[in-house]
């Protein structure tokens, strides 16, 4: 009985860490796909049009399922109406766009290491609206506070210095140069053909701005209607339609619109499951089974993997600079969340309650991560 016991807890450390692992390699994969399809001529802005298109089909049947033992709230009501405007206006229409364009004038690698300052802007962003309170005698705002230093600081140096080319010659099997294919019709690209990397840094370090501001208004959204995945599908669906509306301004060329059994739909249509249903789902159970921090410490693995992929299968177009640029910000997002945990752990502490929040004290927060879509996140409120 004893050794069933001590099995079960081990899976129940092993599989949520090792789903969580596989989530995230899947997510530069698919950032790499997407980099690809760039390359070979899709407009980032059509990308978004479709892949939320996509995903708000398969969303909207799936949020009734999983809200239908929630409290139901009157959805349709000109406040929510408005919030969920606001946020496919902000948190697709532009971080999405912004950050899929930055990709278009970069890689996958300057996507992740991006992705990581979201933490430190949105605590820049809590002070400066009062959101929250600073307490300098508090170790966990300290750490915040050194961690959103050390994270732009990482995000400056991803912007300013590549460093030099890295040369693999050590696997020359895993390379792609010895499928003897010209650089221009590579199978997969880590670079952008239209190559501008401060620009493409601009964009995202735009895009996690907006991102962050959207996490703002999400919470209070969710405090009002606490039907979560409801909020993720319409805001989605608002954002698809503004999106639609933005490129068609953009894109006015027909042939940009057509799509084809290729390379282009099907990382449409992956994106979009992946991000909709496998990704959300795995999350939310890990968080369940876990608790609300699980999920956000797994998010600078996707830097490992970044790395790993650019090292080993594209070492003449990935840079040293970039990828310790991207570890700096990495450091510094392990360190915001080191400083939230342990800030919580001494509210709890210094108001006589246990160190884990209760589900009274969780806020539902929805997030964005690198490839633009939407994803619940669990976390305790500031």
């Amino acid at each position: 009985m004893g050794g069933e016991m001590g099995f079960t807890a081990v899976l129940g450390e092993i599989v949520p860490s090792t789903s969580m692992v596989m989530v995230e390699g899947c997510t530069i994969g698919l950032t790499i796909l997407a980099s690809t399809a760039m390359a070979k001529g899709m407009s980032p802005f059509v990308f978004v049009v479709y892949s939320n298109a996509v995903g708000s089909i398969i969303l909207l049947p799936y949020s009734f399922l999983y809200d239908r033992n929630t409290m139901e709230m009157p959805l349709l009501t000109l406040s929510f109406l408005v919030r969920v405007f606001f946020l496919g206006l902000i948190g697709v229409t532009m971080a999405q766009n912004l950050a899929f364009l930055g990709l278009s004038y970069s890689s996958p690698i300057v996507a992740i290491g991006m992705a990581n300052i979201i933490p430190a802007i949105s605590f820049l962003l809590a002070i400066i609206l009062r959101t929250t309170k600073f307490n300098w005698k508090c170790s966990g705002n300290q750490a915040r506070l050194i961690g959103t230093f050390i994270s732009i600081m990482g995000a400056t140096s991803l912007t300013l210095y590549r460093g030099p080319t890295i040369k693999n010659h050590s696997y020359p099997a895993l390379s792609l140069q010895s499928l003897a294919v010209p650089p221009q019709q590579r199978l997969f690209v880590f670079l952008s053909a239209h190559e501008n990397w401060i620009l493409g840094c601009i964009f995202f370090a735009a895009s996690s701005l907006a991102l962050s501001v959207c996490n703002l208004i999400q919470v209070g959204t969710v405090k009002i209607y606490p039907q979560v995945m409801k909020i993720i599908s319409f805001y989605s669906l608002f954002g698809t339609i503004q999106s639609a509306v933005l490129a068609a301004f953009i894109e006015r060329d027909p042939s940009a619109w057509r799509l084809e059994l290729n390379l282009e739909l099907f990382v449409i249509i992956l994106t979009a499951i992946f991000t909709s249903l496998i990704r959300s789902s795995v999350h939310i159970w890990c968080m369940r089974m876990k608790g609300p921090y699980f999920v956000p410490i797994f998010k600078p693995v996707g830097i490992l993997f970044a790395s790993a992929f650019g090292c080993l299968l594209f070492a003449d177009t990935f840079h040293y600079g970039s990828m310790m640029g991207a570890i700096v910000c990495g450091v510094g997002y392990c360190t915001v969340m080191w400083g939230q945990i342990r800030e919580d752990d001494e509210m709890h502490k210094n108001s006589g309650n246990s160190s884990s929040p209760s589900d009274d004290e969780k806020v539902p927060l929805l997030q964005e991560d690198s490839q633009g879509r939407t994803l619940m996140i669990f976390l305790s409120k500031n």
